[in-house]
């Protein structure tokens, strides 16, 4: 059931209108490279891993920890970075975050233990979140004309769905060439540029009011989404029936549980219930996490499969997602952009799921003496075009007919829905692997190399089916709920959406 969520007078701060900001593509360009950034960076280190792994001697099962320490501090403090973003200025916001982002990427790269790293990675995440929300927000605030705004988001979509296949090709290049150390350091250079050029164009916007921000919510919201990763974590381990699993699981629901209760209890709510329940961004906020939940995945086992399976140096690995971007550039980027404003969204993400769902089938097929351009390329090629078809309206509709003083917090479960859906998507899903490879080894001893990669394709096999499945139930989940229509024509002399106020 949808919520009335139509700007007003009174409801939407700083309702005055004003004219376009001229130089709004040109930010564009510097928002979309901050958000590159904070993309490549949850795959960047994937190319790396393996690397990393031996020189800072990381066990198997530990290993997914410095992917998950980011997604994981990201996704769970996203809330309360969009309501900073909305109250305290989205550009200041913005910049803060680009800098801590940057200081704390400067850790990683000089990190000489295990811990160290881990703690840069939940840094990163930290600063990441308030990053994100800020970017996606002025991009809201920033684009209201129909055929503009599908421009900037096809743009936007494009970079959430590609962004992470281009990070494995660059950390491929920096791995090989310098060391996996500069996997981090690369942050640096990029943040500058982009801190640069956002300072000198990006218009500063915040909502009006005084800022009051529900701390309840932000400890009840990171508790429960940590317990449960953190629990499907350690079920490769315990087993699914152990106890502390158990626990972990049922507590981190109830902990989400109650923090829907509170929300809808408390004067300042850390997030509305509004800009859930309505039907059209619920639906893409359910999209894009349920989308990315075998993509992340994919991309940790695929870098493994390629380098210790086939022997693909890092360069070699990272170049071989090249057709995964491809993919989403021609699906995102110029076939979404283009049909954004004239069919309804499902139209575009129920087809863009089963695409990536076909992808992931036909990488679940694939063996130890597999050529990389028979099993792997087509798969990588199929589930970047469907990640394209899901991400560009999914962001667009995302924030679709939000009242502006709630922009920054419906951007930033935009960004919660995708970084959460990766860290439950590569805690579950490494977890199938692992076991499953443990199993076919136990089963086929004794370990010889031959057989350790056979057992090592096998959990990847499994683990792929099962995301392929995710997919498919993702679709249907999405052509019932999201029955947006298409968009209505836009009327000469209508009035715009309400605006957030501009303060310089």
């Amino acid at each position: 059931m949808s919520t009335p969520d139509t700007p007003h007078k009174e409801a939407a701060a700083g309702a005055s209108p004003s004219e376009p900001d001229p130089r709004r593509w040109l930010a564009l360009t510097f928002i979309a490279l901050a958000q590159l950034m904070v993309i490549i960076d949850v795959t960047i280190v994937n190319i790396a891993l393996p690397s990393a792994q031996q020189d800072l001697d990381v066990s198997d099962s530990s290993r997914q920890w410095v992917i998950t320490a980011y997604t994981l501090a990201f996704g769970s403090l996203l809330l309360l970075g969009g309501r900073i973003a909305d109250y305290t200025g989205r550009k200041r916001t913005f910049m803060i975050g680009l800098v801590g982002f940057a200081g704390a990427s400067a850790l990683g790269g000089a990190a000489n233990t295990f811990g160290l790293l881990l703690a840069a990675r939940a840094l990163q995440g930290g600063f990441g979140a308030l990053l994100a929300p800020a970017a996606l927000s002025l991009l809201a605030v920033g684009f209201t004309d129909p055929r503009e705004r599908a421009k900037a988001f096809g743009v936007f979509g494009a970079i959430a769905g590609g962004g992470s296949a281009l990070g494995l090709v660059l950390g491929g290049v920096l791995t090989e060439y310098l060391d996996w150390r500069w996997c981090f350091f690369v942050n640096i250079p990029i943040a500058a540029i982009a801190g640069t050029g956002a300072y000198m164009v990006v218009r500063e916007t915040r909502a009006k009011g005084r800022a009051r921000f529900d701390i309840p919510g932000v400890l009840l919201v990171t508790a429960g989404l940590f317990a449960i990763v953190y629990g499907l974590s350690e079920a490769e381990t315990d087993g699914w029936g152990s106890g502390t699993v158990v626990g972990l699981l049922v507590g981190g629901a109830l902990l989400l549980g109650l923090f829907a209760y509170v929300e809808s209890r408390v004067a300042k709510p850390l997030l509305p219930l509004r800009v859930m329940l309505d039907r059209t961004r619920g639906g893409a906020y359910l999209a894009i996490g349920l989308a990315v939940i075998g993509m992340f995945a994919m991309f940790l086992f695929l870098t493994y499969y390629l380098q210790v399976v086939k022997g693909f140096s890092p360069v070699k690995a990272g170049l071989a997602f090249l057709p995964m971007s491809l993919g989403v550039v021609i699906s995102g980027g110029g076939l979404s952009s283009r049909l954004l404003p004239k069919v309804a969204p499902r139209a575009l993400m129920v087809p863009g799921m089963l695409i990536a769902a076909s992808g992931m089938f036909l990488l679940s097929r694939i063996d130890v003496g597999t050529s990389y351009a028979a099993g792997v390329l087509p798969a990588e090629f199929l589930l970047g075009a469907g990640m394209g078809l899901v991400m560009a309206p999914a962001m667009n509709y995302a924030t679709h007919g939000v009242r502006a003083e709630d922009s920054g917090v419906a951007s930033a479960m935009a960004n919660t829905a995708q970084q959460v859906g990766g860290s439950i998507g590569i805690a579950l899903l490494n977890t199938i692997a692992t076991t499953a490879t443990g199993d076919y080894m136990k089963e086929h001893g004794p370990v010889t190399p031959q057989v350790q990669r056979e057992g090592l394709v096998h959990g990847f096999s499994i683990a792929t089916t099962y995301a392929a499945f995710i997919l498919v139930g993702a679709a249907v989940l999405v052509g019932f709920l999201m029955n947006t229509p298409r968009p209505a024509p836009a009327k000469e002399g209508a009035e715009l959406p309400a605006r957030a106020v501009h303060v310089g």
